[in-house]
């Protein structure tokens, strides 16, 4: 598979990568047509291990490649990598702070961004939506950086990603599509918005790949700013949502420390 990918250009690389991350999104939200609903205890697990996925590709795989590329450019590398990893957040908090939204579990007057008339079922979407821009954005930065033909790029590393970013996905599917069963949804409509939520992958992969082929010197601030944007969704929304429930805080620790090893195993055995 991997041979295969190399004989591709690199934005098709990321558009194909990104469309098998959008597709676990599917195969997540499609648990609505299987079953009622998923124990909460369960979901809490799978949206900690999701967290602990994400959180080892923010260094494994964006972070530190970007500090190794800032250095051999002649950068400061800890200038680059503190630069691109604040701005990252930052930009993320500013969608977060104008984008209506609503997370999971919570209540109508909890939704945040902007006054809005839009319904209960579309603020969950925009929600994961928000949150799935920044992986498909460093799966494409992933790519964009291969064909930039640094020795810290490999495109064993960014499959690695891709299929990490993948597994991830999955549990964000279901946090959609089930919550929106209980509100009443058909179960058809629950699974097409849930999917929905991550068509926003492969256009932030392209756009991600596309960008740092054309601006290769910004390419250690973009890996650094895709890790920033990553662990600002992990922090403001995985971890919190994943530990409403009391009980369930060691369960979901175990299964984060679990994400983030399948993910560590991935990048270091494929990259």
């Amino acid at each position: 598979m991997i041979e295969s990918l190399t004989q591709l250009h690199p934005v098709l690389q990321a558009f194909l990568a990104t469309l098998f991350t959008w597709g676990m999104t599917a195969a997540g939200a499609a648990l609505v047509l299987l079953k009622k609903e998923v124990k909460p205890k369960h979901l809490d697990a799978m949206l900690g291990f999701a967290a602990g996925v994400m959180i080892a590709a923010s260094f494994w795989s964006l972070l530190n490649p970007g500090i190794e590329m800032a250095e051999r450019m002649g950068q400061t590398p800890w200038l680059t990598a503190v630069i691109g990893f604040m701005a990252g957040g930052l930009f993320m908090r500013l969608i977060d702070r104008f984008l209506p939204h609503l997370h999971p579990g919570l209540k109508m007057e909890d939704r945040e961004g902007v006054k809005t008339s839009w319904q209960r079922s579309t603020l969950l979407v925009v929600a994961i939506t928000l949150h799935n821009f920044p992986e498909g954005l460093a799966v494409g930065v992933a790519f964009g950086a291969v064909a930039a033909g640094l020795p810290s790029a490999t495109i064993g590393a960014a499959v690695a990603l891709a299929i990490g970013i993948g597994i991830q996905n999955f549990p964000e599917g279901s946090a959609v599509s089930l919550p929106l069963r209980r509100e009443g949804l058909s179960r058809r409509k629950c699974f097409m918005l849930g999917q929905a939520s991550g068509i926003v992958e492969p256009i932030a992969g392209v756009l991600g790949a596309l960008f740092v082929i054309v601006m290769e010197p910004v390419l250690p601030y973009a890996l650094c700013f895709a890790a920033g944007a990553m662990i600002f969704v992990v922090v403001e929304e995985l971890i919190p949502e994943s530990q409403r429930v009391h009980a369930n805080i060691d369960l979901v620790t175990m299964a984060t420390m679990l994400g983030f090893s399948v993910m560590m195993l991935l990048d270091v055995a494929l990259g």
